[in-house]
């Protein structure tokens, strides 16, 4: 990174400055602190409590307080839940739990239910009397969702009798209040997001479905429903899952040929930490693997996930090595032969979970590596020694797997940032950028040598690369790692980004660029070539995706003149827009089949200049919707995909044909 040189006077200026502002320095006293009280912290900096004001943070909404009534569940006192999306973007979640409690808090002289609405770090969760294990540990999530809506309402069935009380932009806004007598318990709580805090109120139903479904999953036999009453006709779902762990790894692979019928399961309690695994194994090359902790989603994984994987390795070795199954006597599997074609779903309940902030991404307890990884190799070793016929599917894949490891070794150093720096040895079709620092450069993936010849003419080579690509890249979801790597486009990528490729070699720190932009035509083919793109970045290179590296972008469909003023379009709304601004006759429209015929400037103007352009961020917020989706999509399967086509072939806009 340049440095900047300091030049003559700036010293003798910065102490005229100070000089200045010297009375602004004195007037800084204690009552220029700000000290917010109550809930006005989460309204002020909503992002540290829920990740954004955005559409994840939206639904986050949604998800605390529905993992109140898990956490009910998990305590072994609720077993219904339903979620409704009513008009006006209004939510309400009903569980059949204990129900808040409303008798007066000892210290905070409040009902219970007030204290936990109102206050950060309030709940029954820190004691572990009321509840053993839980997933809101921080016990900020009622009391922020409260903070960020325009109004709530609680409503508590407990004791024979139905309280309710009301609150407004986390104020309250009536005293908790009897309403009537009943013989059932639990809780409801109703809300609608703040369009102050939230520029966009529409709940995704999808997104819904797939994390209430999770939790169906992950906690056997709790019935959890969601009704969309948002439109004429209202949609509803309903999951309930007897088998737990084993009927989401079935769900999981569901359009895959599993090797394993039946998946290998592991249920026990070591040191107050509970083990939940099941595995089943099929005849894909991709490796589907879920961690949970306290029913959280933990995308990061942590020391539960290093335990598992250090004893599924040396299990399956241990295993191979005492039945003479190598043929080589120094021959061993590494991590990812083991995992290839595995489908698994670990969850652990611990007590005192350390996770990564409110996010609970990655868990840091370092015993439970330990706990799980001695789990593991018991129930592991004790399984494969019942079903030898399965076993020895599973090591025959993994050896398979191997072979293809040491084919592909050659191909893979190429592909090595280092052998490609210490040689000099970049791609011949790449232009790079001058700029040597990755925190500044992109780098532009783009279909074509044509539109390449123009991306490289138009761009700022300061800190723009270009990659031209020639032709459809191999569907890596159907290759091994030796067939990936004999593919010339896919080895030019890698070598282009500098990271390494696969989960033991990739460096995220060690990428050239901070951006990398996927750029093709706006047509079926274009939409094919992005699509096998985003393939390969999901199976082998997922750590770019998961720091948000990868971007899409978005050429106009058309360009829209009158004499020398013009506009460009990128959908038939806005080409009609531009024809009528234009006053509608002698307007002449270019719809654009490729980036091809644009012309440098025209493609600097709509798709290169970070001033102008529109490009979409690539993010993966639910991970088992997406395994599923690509599998769907891009899977051996072929009767999902028809599905599929049938089921959303009524929302295509642009049919190129």
């Amino acid at each position: 990174m340049a440095k900047t040189k300091v030049k003559p006077g700036t010293a003798k200026t910065n102490r005229k400055q100070n000089n200045r502002n010297s009375k602004a320095a004195r007037d800084y006293g204690a009552d220029k602190i700000q000290v917010l009280q109550g809930l006005e912290a989460v309204r002020k900096r909503p992002g540290m409590y829920i990740g954004s004001t955005g559409a994840r943070g939206l639904h986050h909404l949604v998800y605390e307080v529905v993992d109140n009534a898990v956490d009910e569940a998990m305590a072994g006192f609720c077993d219904e839940i339903s979620v409704t999306i009513k008009g006006d973007s209004e939510v309400q979640v009903v569980d059949n739990g204990r129900g808040f409690p409303v008798d007066v808090h000892p210290t905070e002289k409040k009902p219970g239910v007030e204290v936990a609405m109102t206050t950060l770090h309030a709940g029954g969760k820190f004691d572990h009397t009321s509840y053993k294990v839980s997933g809101g540990l921080h016990g900020v999530g009622v009391s922020v969702v409260n903070a960020l809506s325009e109004w709530l309402e609680v409503e508590v069935m407990r004791d024979g009798k139905r309280y309710h009380q009301r609150y407004e932009r986390g104020d309250k806004a009536s005293e908790l209040h009897v309403v009537g007598d009943t013989e059932d318990t639990g809780t409801i709580v109703s809300f609608r997001p703040d369009p102050e805090i939230f520029p966009d109120l529409d709940y995704q139903y999808d997104t819904l479905v797939s994390r209430l479904r999770e939790l169906a999953f992950l906690n056997a036999g709790v019935r959890i429903t969601i009704t969309d009453e948002r439109n004429e006709k209202p949609k509803h779902g309903e999951f309930q899952y007897q088998g737990g762990l084993v009927e989401f790894v079935k769900y999981l692979n569901r359009n895959k040929k599993a090797i394993n019928k039946k998946p290998m399961t592991v249920s026990t309690t070591r040191d107050e930490v509970e083990v939940e695994c099941a595995i089943q194994y099929n005849e894909s090359y991709t490796e589907t693997l879920l961690t949970f902790v306290n029913n959280i989603n933990t995308h990061e994984g942590g020391t539960h996930l290093s335990g598992f994987k250090a004893a599924l390795t040396r299990t399956l070795n241990a295993y191979a090595n005492d039945r003479n199954l190598f043929k080589k006597a120094d021959f061993t599997l590494s991590g990812d032969d083991v995992r290839e074609g595995l489908t698994a779903v670990l969850s652990v309940k611990v007590m005192e979970p350390q996770f990564e902030g409110q996010t609970k991404t990655k868990l840091g307890n370092s015993e439970v590596r330990g706990i799980v990884e001695a789990a593991m190799n018991e129930a592991l070793g004790t399984w494969l020694e019942e079903n030898p016929s399965s076993a020895r599917s599973l090591i025959s894949k993994a050896i398979q797997a191997a072979r293809a490891r040491e084919a592909a070794r050659k191909a893979r150093d190429l592909t090595r940032k280092k052998s490609a720096l210490d040689t000099g040895v970049l791609p011949g079709k790449l232009a790079d950028c001058s700029i040597d620092d990755p925190t500044l450069s992109e780098l532009y993936l783009v279909e074509g040598d044509s539109a390449g010849g123009s991306a490289k003419m138009g761009r700022d080579r300061n800190y723009q690369a270009i990659l031209p690509l020639r032709g459809k890249i191999l569907n890596t979801i159907k290759a091994r790692v030796d067939k990936v790597l004999s593919n010339e486009e896919i080895r030019t990528i890698i070598t282009a980004i500098g990271t390494g490729f696969g989960e033991d070699e990739f460096k995220l720190d060690e990428a050239r660029y901070n951006k990398i932009i996927i750029m093709c035509d706006a047509d079926v083919d274009g939409a094919h070539i992005r699509t096998l793109l985003l393939t390969f970045f999901f199976q082998w290179m997922r750590e770019l995706i998961e720091a948000e590296r990868v971007y899409i972008a978005q050429p106009p469909l058309y360009r829209v003149w009158k004499g020398k003023k013009e506009f460009y379009a990128y959908d038939d709304t806005e080409r009609d827009r531009a024809v009528e601004r234009l006053g509608g006759n002698g307007v002449n429209v270019q719809r654009y089949k490729g980036l091809g015929e644009m012309n440098p400037d025209q493609l600097w103007k709509t798709t290169m200049d970070p001033e102008s352009r529109t490009i979409q961020r690539v993010t993966m917020e639910d991970e088992t919707q997406v395994v599923e989706l690509f599998t769907k999509l891009m899977g051996e399967e072929v009767e999902p995909r028809k599905e599929f086509i049938k089921e959303h072939a009524r929302f295509v806009r642009n049919l190129d044909v």
